[in-house]
């Protein structure tokens, strides 16, 4: 069975509770739950991870690599910034892998700040602004290429 990894980044164990005139009601156990249920509904077997640490971040793209897994990523805080995250994406991507960057705001539409991805040029593709649908969007935009 296809494997694909959604990977969350700092803060995001908090949905629900930060912010969620920007980020949303729906609770980080809510995305674990609807990740899961994407997966079998489209014949995957989905892990949802989140983590506060980068370094853990990174050995999870490492492990999919090595796992050949595929990738949805939210790098959160880590998105502007991060080469260490952006090596490790480019890492999936170079072994053939999908990896989707994701984001529940749109970050062009934010501070400025928000608006640079070190990720988005090495990521296959990018899901933004849609809310708890930008992951579900990037399940299905891995389903339908893996399908091609």
């Amino acid at each position: 069975m296809t494997r694909v990894l959604i990977l969350n980044g700092p803060n995001l164990g908090r949905l629900g509770v930060r912010e969620p005139d920007v980020y949303g009601a729906a609770s980080y156990a809510d995305l674990v739950a609807a990740g899961e249920r994407w997966g079998a509904e489209n014949g995957l077997e989905v892990q949802v991870r989140q983590t506060d640490d980068e370094s853990e971040l990174v050995g999870w793209l490492h492990g999919a690599v090595d796992d050949g897994a595929h990738v949805v990523l939210n790098p959160a805080a880590f998105t502007h910034y991060s080469y260490a995250l952006r090596d490790a994406a480019a890492q999936v991507t170079k072994a053939g892998l999908l990896l989707v960057e994701v984001h529940l705001s749109n970050p062009a539409a934010r501070e400025e700040f928000r608006h640079n991805s070190v990720i988005g040029g090495v990521a296959t593709g990018t899901v933004a602004g849609f809310g708890f649908d930008s992951y579900r969007l990037a399940v299905l935009a891995i389903v339908s290429r893996l399908a091609t």
